[in-house]
């Protein structure tokens, strides 16, 4: 699962985007939408990759029975998103870069793996390197 959300990370990236990569998958383990930051392609701030494949994955009755699998920890406004609508757990690439609000989810029931994967870690720390303006842009600092 993971594998889909940094292969749109590295989509992101190629097109002068933040390397943020984000998939919903059903219980069954069937990718219901997929998506990446596409703050800048789009110019729409609140574009982020777990906002994208929110949306890609449309309407559904319930999102208990959801993953949200993330290359990186969601910001406060991915971690309001997956709690606002339920979603069941979240699967993290990295938390190194940026911690995010997984805690918090976490302290709120929802079923949340770090997997430190060094892809996605050598991802964001090459991205922040490269371009610390527009990381810092996307993190609000």
């Amino acid at each position: 699962m993971l594998s889909v959300a940094l292969e749109e990370a590295r989509a992101g990236l190629a097109e002068g985007g933040v390397p943020v990569g984000a998939a919903l998958f059903g219980a069954d383990g069937r990718l219901l939408g997929r998506g990446r930051n596409r703050r800048v392609q789009d110019g729409d701030p609140s574009a982020h990759g777990e906002t994208s494949a929110f949306r890609a994955a449309g309407r559904l009755r319930g999102y208990g029975d959801t993953t949200m699998v993330t290359t990186l920890s969601p910001c406060w406004y991915c971690s309001g998103l997956i709690r606002q609508f339920g979603i069941g757990a979240v699967l993290i690439g990295e938390a190194r870069t940026f911690e995010g609000g997984h805690a918090w989810l976490a302290e709120h029931g929802v079923r949340v793996t770090v997997m430190d994967d060094p892809a996605c870690v050598a991802l964001m720390r090459d991205f922040v390197a490269a371009r610390p303006d527009l990381w810092f842009e996307d993190i609000g600092r």
